[in-house]
């Protein structure tokens, strides 16, 4: 299949400039969900609010649920303000996700905000993660906890997406910048995605590697979602032609990434709340991904969450796994 939507990647949304200088989402239009969404499965389980622009997903015995954009975009801005389920919900994944997986069934991108529930008294753990060109087997997760719980309101998260650098973003605080080199080839999210939200039983992986699964004494599991903002290069899912870049505007203007003052507090975040980075582990890899930067500091900390992983020592608890949709990564610590 010959693309033909390269041209899309010199523009897009002029808003996005204001809410890279001020770290604000003010200004950007927030859409009803049949704007801008269509129901992905789970029947009933999706609920939209009275006012269309709220939605509702439930996981039960019977099924999960979830939600996608109506349109494939390249490039842009991705937001959604998202509650979690409370209480016990080990085994509980939440995704808010960009994929072309159902286009492309072998060479596919992703780049994945996911939610990771846990025993009641643990806290939910995030964990983003980018392929590219169907490169399931170089999963570039990391993983991290936050600094509030995420069951007791709604938080807002969101995926930034160039044709250099993906940022992401919680509650407007940039939590990791994955950049585009020349070593990683076509390993770079490059083709036009859908953005999807979902909720699902991962019991087989989810909560230390299966050890703690779905209790459904505790369904119906709900996630609420609100804030729906989908600002990008809209492209026609059949032609692969740029359908339209609404306030377009050059994307150099954006090619500068994350202001000193923004850099300076995704610094903190990643000493203070990340657990897991794919760039140490050495029992995955023998030698990091040539895109990484090792830093003594980030590694000497990672290591007291896993000296096997991240260097030395012998596990005693069983092996890891990874898997994805295709190859997902395990999260084993609780």
């Amino acid at each position: 299949m010959k693309l033909t939507y390269l041209g899309c990647s010199l523009f897009l949304v002029l808003a996005l400039v204001s809410v890279l200088a001020s770290g604000s989402e003010k200004g950007l239009p927030i859409l009803t969900f049949d704007e801008g969404y269509n129901q992905l499965f789970g029947d009933d389980n999706l609920v939209l609010h009275r006012d269309g622009k709220a939605v509702h997903l439930t996981l039960d015995e019977r099924t999960g649920s979830g939600f996608v954009s109506q349109d494939l975009y390249l490039h842009g801005y991705f937001s959604a303000s998202i509650k979690l389920p409370a209480d016990y919900t080990a085994g509980v994944v939440v995704a808010f996700y960009m994929s072309n997986g159902d286009i492309f069934e072998k060479n596919h991108d992703e780049i994945d905000f996911e939610f990771l529930g846990n025993i009641r008294g643990k806290d939910w753990r995030i964990q983003t993660n980018v392929y590219g060109n169907g490169s399931t087997d170089v999963g570039r997760e990391e993983r991290y906890s936050l600094w509030f719980d995420p069951a007791d309101d709604f938080h807002q998260y969101t995926i930034l997406w160039t044709d250099s650098h993906i940022i992401f973003y919680v509650d407007n605080i940039p939590i990791r910048e994955f950049k585009r080199t020349a070593a990683m080839g076509g390993d770079f999210p490059s083709k036009p995605m859908s953005l999807y939200a979902t909720i699902w039983d991962g019991s087989d992986w989810a909560t230390n590697g299966g050890k703690y699964r779905v209790d459904y004494k505790y369904a119906p599991y709900l996630a609420e979602f609100s804030d729906l903002i989908l600002q990008g290069c809209a492209v026609d899912p059949i032609e692969f032609l740029s359908k339209r870049c609404d306030n377009v505007q050059s994307l150099e203007q954006l090619m500068t990434g994350i202001t000193p003052s923004r850099r300076s507090k995704m610094g903190s975040f990643r000493r203070k709340h990340m657990t897991y980075s794919y760039c140490y582990d050495q029992t995955r890899y023998k030698v990091p991904p040539q895109e990484c930067l090792f830093n003594p500091q980030e590694a000497k900390r990672l290591k007291k969450f896993d000296p096997v992983t991240f260097g030395g020592g012998r596990r005693h608890n069983g092996k890891r796994h990874h898997r994805s949709r295709a190859s997902r990564s395990e999260a084993d610590s609780i």
